[in-house]
């Protein structure tokens, strides 16, 4: 066991000059994004721009982001050990490292928001004052925790009896497999309802939230899973069937089409029957009492998810690879302004009172949300390198390494 630990570490340290300078940059980014919360714990939040009417901002915007980013690696565990893609199953686990790498980044913003980063104590089983099972945070903080387990496991066990050189049991692992899609499920809609359930918020106390939550995940998730796919196809010598970006690209657009069916069933259901709900909308789209600095960025994102989905729907299009990679961009980027500051700021304006607020992140925030987005892009990429250099058995138990040029390109 630790020595399969040391040579996946010594995997992850491997590399061509190009990998080192990828990591040497995200490395970077992380302690610019160190600096930044550095400052934060020092002068306290007066240095975002959050306050007591929007006490929610740039990073829990983020956080329901990489919420559904992370649910969306069922996506490939599905197919891969339910209907038994082995084309899908050979990429099941870089989907995993993926789901990782998610799960941590958005813990990460919802520790970085807390204006006392040591109460993050009270939100752990057993240690803190959880308030569990009446709080739905307490339950958000379960389902992550349950779900990042999960994914650390399961691949681990795989690879390890891929180490050994012996295939994993399939009854050994199966289990906790059919586990994980469910808990995928759960995660995102636990979080769905942590925003629900907050009454006093009339824009985000609406049935259709957890659902539509699910759907932008099936988007933003299979958006991006493609490009990394397509990233290690190209940058590595591990093995990416077309058939599994054709499979996550349908999958894409029908979750998209649902998705913007959604947000019109809800434009529709606001604007005409001008109930509580509308004043957040209106501010939204239209502005309220002068302020409209989310108007741009609402419409620019519905755009976006426009153009996606006439690229995705038209299936000569969706087939060019190019025009494939640029619908999955413009809907990745859609999805994270719609369901992050497009999403969160609105609950806030107007306040209960009527009064208006508005609301835009500081230098402090955008820097410290790079940091973190870093964070996420260097625990991936060396989860991914570890993962692809056992698969290709270039680390193998009782033989030298050979990952110094092979796992990943040089260039």
């Amino acid at each position: 066991m630790l020595a399969f630990i040391r040579d996946a570490l010594g995997a992850m340290a491997g590399g061509g000059r190009g990998y080192r300078l990828w990591v040497a940059c995200l490395a970077l980014l992380v302690l610019a994004g160190a600096g930044a919360y550095a400052v934060q714990l020092r002068e306290g939040l007066i240095v975002t721009g959050m306050s007591d009417q929007v006490s929610w901002g740039f990073y829990i915007a983020n956080f329901a982001f990489l919420v559904g980013i992370a649910a969306a690696a069922v996506l490939l565990v599905i197919p891969a050990y339910v209907f038994h893609r082995q084309d899908i199953k050979a990429v099941v686990l870089i989907g995993e490292g993926l789901a990782v790498a998610a799960v941590l980044s958005a813990m990460l913003f919802v520790v970085v928001d807390l204006g006392r980063p040591d109460r993050a104590l009270h939100l752990l089983p057993f240690i803190g004052r959880m308030h569990w099972p009446e709080s739905l945070l307490a339950w958000d903080v379960v389902v992550l925790t349950g779900y990042l387990l999960l994914n650390l496991a399961i691949p681990f066990y795989v690879h390890y009896c891929h180490y050994r050189g012996r295939e994993p049991r399939f009854g050994a692992y199966f289990p906790w497999v059919v586990l994980a899609m469910f808990w995928a499920i759960s995660i995102h809609t636990v979080t769905a309802f942590l925003f629900a359930a907050s009454s006093a918020r009339p824009f985000w106390s609406v049935s259709l939230l957890g659902p539509r939550f699910i759907a932008t995940a099936f988007v933003s998730g299979p958006a991006l899973i493609i490009l990394v796919l397509q990233a290690v196809r190209r940058f590595t010598r591990y093995p990416v069937a077309d058939t599994v970006i054709d499979t996550l690209a349908l999958i894409m657009t029908v979750a998209l089409q649902i998705s913007l069916f959604f947000v019109g069933v809800e434009l529709f259901t606001d604007f005409y029957n001008e109930g509580s709900h509308a004043a957040s909308i209106r501010y939204l789209y239209f502005g309220l009492e002068g302020a409209n600095r989310l108007v741009p960025w609402v419409w620019s994102a519905l755009a976006l998810l426009l153009v996606a989905v006439v690229i995705l729907t038209i299936n000569p299009l969706r087939r060019q690879r190019r025009l494939l990679n640029a619908a999955c961009v413009l809907a990745f980027v859609g999805i994270w302004i719609d369901k992050g500051m497009g999403f969160v700021v609105p609950g806030f304006i107007p306040t209960p009172l009527g009064e208006v607020f508005e609301y835009s992140p500081t230098v402090v925030e955008l820097t410290l949300a790079a940091g973190i987005w870093a964070f996420g892009a260097l625990v991936f990429t060396l989860l991914a390198r570890a993962s692809i250099a056992i698969e290709l058995g270039e680390v193998r138990a009782g033989a030298p390494r050979r990952v110094s040029s092979g796992a990943v390109a040089s260039g």
